[in-house]
């Protein structure tokens, strides 16, 4: 089969589609042909050396994908080959052909194709896990999510509406404000001309945020704990602005707020199989009923990897981008 592999670590230019050999389903497994994957920011920094994938997973990049099932490894039921599917991964999207463990399968949902299916698996599962298991949004309360227009952020603002939340939303420009605001964001902060503390008191008569959902880390911490309402929940999934900062514990102790930090793709398996069946029992239905959708900005071939890495750096999308296979 082709995959896109990283010979040396470096710019977009460092991914390479390769033949590589085939990968064959082990117990609990399935082998799945892949119709698209999509790009994370993860995968950015595998390619610069930043990230390596856990032991024993694929060296190809790639968090998630969608495709029909070829074969099943033994020990696996509930699945049958040519069923269309959506997969978490630990590496290997960009693929092919990816042999899943069958915890980490989800059925496509009604009326989404199966290409655009490829854009569900990473920001459901980073979503519910962060926001609603960890953090228990509750109907009322207020969410901001920051990267409004980004996969995660597109996915976050429609999850959080369908549960009667507010939304707040960061992003750079009015364009993505608009598009956050058509998925339903309440609060739209440009945080270019804004700042999103006193934005999002302002629109919360001075309590703040219950929950936020950030990805900039060390730059945001600060800020964020002084943008958290009493009993705040602040959940880390990121760290595009920096990896130390300081901490007020006094702050924190004031508003008897909470910290948490996740990331999904070294965990063990029955923890991601747990996360994936909470997704399918919880935000599948509402797929399924058209209240929830993915947002793709572009498709493009995965042989073409590096353009669609590009276009993830230059931060010039809104929602995912997708690498369809041939």
């Amino acid at each position: 089969m082709h995959a896109i592999t990283i010979p040396e670590p470096g710019g977009p230019e460092a991914l390479v589609w390769d033949e590589v050999p085939d990968p064959v389903p082990g117990e609990g497994e399935v082998l799945v042909e892949v119709a698209a994957g999509a790009v994370n920011r993860a995968d950015i920094l595998q390619r610069q050396g930043l990230y390596d994938p856990p032991p024993g997973t694929y060296p190809y990049p790639g968090l998630e994908c969608s495709g029909r099932i070829a074969a099943l490894g033994p020990g696996v039921s509930g699945w049958a080959v040519g069923d269309e599917v959506c997969a978490l991964l630990a590496g290997g999207g960009y693929a092919e052909k990816v042999a899943v463990p069958a915890g980490q399968l989800l059925p496509v949902p009604k009326g989404i194709g199966l290409t655009q299916a490829a854009a569900l698996p990473e920001v459901t599962c980073t979503v519910w896990s962060n926001v609603f298991m960890v953090a228990h949004l509750r109907p009322g309360e207020t969410l901001l999510v920051h990267g409004g227009s980004s996969g995660i952020g597109t996915m976050a603002i429609q999850l959080a509406k369908a549960v009667g939340a507010k939304v707040a939303v960061t992003a750079g420009t009015r364009e993505k404000l608009d598009r956050c605001a058509e998925l339903g964001a309440d609060i739209l902060v440009n945080y270019r001309e804004q700042d999103f503390v006193a934005e999002v008191k302002k629109a919360t008569d001075g309590a703040g945020a219950d929950v936020i959902l950030d990805n900039m880390g060390a730059k945001y911490l600060d800020r964020n704990v002084r943008t958290l309402a009493v009993n705040g929940r602040l959940a880390i999934i990121g760290m595009q602005g920096g990896i130390k900062a300081e901490l007020n514990i006094a702050t924190l102790l004031t508003k008897r707020a909470a910290i948490s930090a996740t990331s999904l793709r070294a965990r063990p398996l029955g923890e991601k199989a747990a996360i994936v069946a909470a997704v399918r029992e919880h935000v599948w239905p509402l797929l399924d009923a058209g209240h929830v959708r993915p947002v793709v900005d572009r498709e493009l071939p995965m042989s073409d990897a590096a353009a669609a890495h590009r276009v993830v750096e230059e931060s010039a999308h809104v929602g995912k981008v997708l690498l369809v296979t041939p």
